[in-house]
């Protein structure tokens, strides 16, 4: 992971320059370094050699300049709550923090847009929505208080991704520094637009290979008049998806769907404090109008039933929908409770929706093959599904156990004409998915990386292999 960092004159040049250009705002802190390591990912540290702060486009365009003279990698940096490693720093160089580029730049409520700057969250933003009674709300809810920018740059969706998209439906526009620190402007404000290559739409998802996203501009929505929220269990995981099935299939205007497994309730139970039955079980949410959510539940209602479903345990008031929904975030960390001391290594596939309840079930026959805890979770209004392994962090046959059944919950979802990742990204863990899913259009991909980034300092070994990015 260490192959092929700056030799040390190289790299003492590049710091004094950063920090003539930054001044404490460029740091070479062991805590610092340290801290941007990783995310949240099973895949090993590994510390840049500097960490920077830039507050501007125009600061995040020198530090990049400097880079590029050098030959320096650059890692661009949010919150670290990716789960694919895409902030390790696997060749060292500088970790690019846009933390502090937190500003709210602009609201149109006539419009329903924003631009933020890439440090702004999606809890700010919309908290700052919601102070101003703007009556609008930023929909995209990967469920971690993610950085806007690291959003787009790994196309996050989330739970309310089945009604509202995921990033690259609601990105209009971004202002990008280039791997030779050229700023760009991307997109329009205009609702449609057929000038040029979409850009935008190619940048969103790159995970930081093609540039540094400095500010975002962003589609809103309006808050809607009426939110209920509903949790039914079921007697097995087949009649739940079949269920999910049902309710796309008729055309149904859901919010979010959410599905957790037995093993998934009973970890979130005991982590979070609830007291569902440790059975398969939907999470609902219905956005609309009085009359239209009493009338869509009305018709969920019917087919929950159908499907041998419980009754439904309703949530209205915004304190015991928080608290519903606050559990289903926490499913990764309850994963992890179940083995104290665990990581977590963590999957997720997305198929069409018709593909679903195959999909799951055959997956499910592949976790009963392993001892380690495995919950399955998942977005499934839009066919995503996630598997948490818990495992031991020091044990190397427990992680080759695992890759492999990664491989092949992967090759279970790209044979039914799904994706290695719903949402996730590529990042270090699945490179070779990559290659799988998308065969010969990977060297389109490749070549694209090289017309943006001849030098590959921007975010190396990333989406592809070391030798892909190699300078």
């Amino acid at each position: 992971m260490n192959e092929k960092r700056l030799g040390s004159k190289i790299l003492a040049k590049v710091i004094a320059e950063l920090r003539e250009a930054l001044g404490d705002r460029a740091t070479t802190a062991d805590t610092v370094r340290n801290d941007h390591a990783k995310d949240v990912c099973h895949h090993a540290p590994c510390a840049p050699d500097a960490v920077v702060f830039p507050l501007t486009s125009a600061e995040v365009s020198g530090v990049v300049e400097i880079c590029a003279r050098h030959v320096c990698p650059i890692v661009p940096y949010g919150t670290g709550t990716g789960v694919e490693g895409g902030v390790v720093a696997v060749r060292g160089g500088v970790s690019l923090d846009l933390s502090r580029m937190n500003r709210i730049l602009r609201v149109s409520i006539a419009d329903m847009d924003a631009t933020v700057e890439a440090g702004v969250t999606r809890n700010q933003l919309n908290e700052h929505l919601g102070a101003t009674d703007t009556g609008l709300l930023f929909a995209v809810d990967p469920g971690a208080d993610a950085s806007l920018g690291g959003m787009a740059a790994t196309c996050a969706s989330g739970s309310s991704a089945v009604r509202y998209g995921t990033m690259r439906d609601n990105v209009l526009g971004l202002t990008v520094v280039l791997p030779d620190g050229r700023i760009v402007h991307t997109g329009s404000r205009a609702r449609k637009s057929s000038s040029g290559y979409d850009l935008t739409r190619l940048l969103v998802g790159s995970e930081g290979t093609l540039g540094v996203i400095t500010d975002v501009t962003l589609r809103l929505v309006r808050q809607p008049e009426a939110v209920a929220s509903a949790v039914c269990s079921f007697p097995d995981i087949d009649a739940a998806v079949e269920t999910v099935i049902d309710v796309m299939s008729h055309g149904i205007p859901m919010a979010r769907i959410e599905l957790l497994d037995e093993i998934q309730v009973g970890a979130v139970n005991r982590y979070s404090g609830l007291d569902y039955k440790e059975l398969p079980t939907l999470f609902f949410e219905f956005h609309g109008t009085e009359s239209s959510v009493a009338e869509n539940t009305a018709r969920v209602g019917v087919i929950v039933r159908k499907r041998g479903g419980s009754e439904f345990a309703w949530a209205t008031e915004t304190g015991e929908r928080d608290r519903l929904w606050q559990a289903r975030y926490d499913a990764y960390y309850a994963s992890l409770a179940l083995r104290p001391g665990a990581l977590g290594y963590v999957t997720d596939v997305c198929v069409p929706i018709s593909a679903l309840a195959d999909c799951i079930r055959e997956t499910r026959k592949e976790l009963e093959k392993t001892a380690l805890p495995a919950p399955l979770f998942g977005h499934v209004g839009d066919g995503n599904f996630h598997v948490v392994f818990a495992i031991d962090p020091e044990d190397p046959s427990e992680l080759e156990e695992v890759r492999k059944l990664d491989q092949h919950i992967v090759s279970l979802a790209l044979a039914r004409g799904g994706t290695a990742s719903g949402e996730h990204g590529i990042g270090l863990g699945k490179q070779d998915a990559l290659l799988r899913e998308h065969g010969a259009a990977a060297d389109v991909m490749r070549a694209i990386k090289k017309s943006f980034d001849p030098q590959g300092i921007m975010n190396p070994g990333k989406i592809f292999t070391p030798e892909d990015n190699s300078a």
